[in-house]
């Protein structure tokens, strides 16, 4: 069999990226290169998942920790390769290659010990964990589905860590649109965040040239929409709020504005950040977003900035992406 070579692989990829409008031109080209030897870790510590003041994230494809009250200092990194990254209390979710054109969630104990591990279809787009640990959740982008005109979606699948249930897509859950049963074979999802009961989660459902925001229920295998144009939604640590991106008037190839939703009163506040955020930020606290965006040439860096619509954006680790408090 002949090998898919670099510049086949960048333009199968770039296609998926236009098609959904998910990807930064910066990460496709990472995620067809071969990853870069790891820096080298800062003194003698050792990466780990262990609940403290530290915020984990990946330099150059490699897991990596900083200490929050020093971001853009020393940084400790690890061998183990990723394109994604998240943990919660103790439990960490890898993407990370399986051979040159394959990929696996891997499930991390604190020390980054492999337990458990899935392969997955398509390129890493995006990873949570649920703030208990127990539950893992991921997103890559695909081919060959016949209901597109260039036969890229994406699959979004979650895994249970404690029984090692594994829901491979959520395409397979009943759908409720604006009250009524609904079904449709275009129907993608992106972006899971978990409720704190490990069964109901929040996500973005793409049908008909929008997408929406909705309520997903694990046990009943169910999804129902509450609110258009709302992707990649991150739940608050009180539960209360949801922060996300919101493609500018409704239209993703003017950008993103990230934004945070009160689900209350369904509100919705914009953050002083006004460049296109294309990421799943997370809260670094119960006030502070973190999200990575890339520079002219590609290369990220992970900012922040208040949820409140107040201050100003903050650059908090450069030259990295994934941030994930280490909670």
């Amino acid at each position: 069999m002949i090998a898919m070579s670099t510049r086949a692989k960048l333009g199968v990829v770039v296609a998926s990226a236009v098609l959904l409008g998910s990807v930064a031109a910066g990460y496709v080209a990472m995620a067809a290169e071969p990853a870069p030897t790891p820096p080298s870790a800062t003194g003698d510590l050792t990466v780990t998942l262990t609940p403290g003041p530290r915020l984990l994230a990946i330099t150059d494809r490699h897991v990596s920790t900083v200490a929050t009250s020093d971001p853009a200092g020393p940084r400790t990194v690890a061998g183990l390769e990723c394109l994604r990254v998240y943990a919660a209390a103790g439990t960490g979710v890898c993407l990370k290659p399986e051979t040159a054109w394959s990929y696996q969630v891997v499930v991390l104990d604190a020390a980054l010990r492999q337990t458990r591990a899935v392969s997955v279809p398509g390129l890493p787009n995006r990873a949570r964990v649920s703030a208990s640990g127990r539950m893992v959740s991921w997103t890559t982008f695909v081919g060959g589905d016949s209901y597109t005109s260039s036969g890229f979606s994406t699959r979004t699948g979650t895994l249970d860590t404690r029984t090692g249930a594994t829901v491979a897509s959520l395409e397979e859950f009943a759908i409720t649109r604006d009250g009524r049963g609904y079904r449709n074979p275009d129907v993608n999802y992106w972006g899971v965040t978990f409720t704190a009961d490990d069964n109901r989660f929040y996500a973005t459902m793409s049908t008909g040239g929008k997408r929406y925001l909705v309520r997903g229920d694990l046990a009943a295998r169910t999804v129902e929409t509450l609110k258009e144009n709302v992707e990649c939604p991150s739940l608050s640590p009180d539960g209360t709020r949801l922060a996300f991106k919101e493609a500018v008037d409704a239209d993703p190839a003017k950008g993103w504005r990230l934004s945070v939703l009160d689900l209350a009163s369904m509100r919705v506040t914009a953050t002083a950040e006004t460049r296109s955020v294309d990421d799943q930020a997370a809260w670094l606290d119960s006030g502070v977003l973190a999200y990575t965006l890339r520079r002219d040439d590609g290369q990220p860096d992970i900012w922040s900035v208040p949820a409140d619509g107040s201050g100003t954006p903050t650059l908090v680790i450069p030259g990295a992406e994934s941030p994930s408090p280490l909670t």
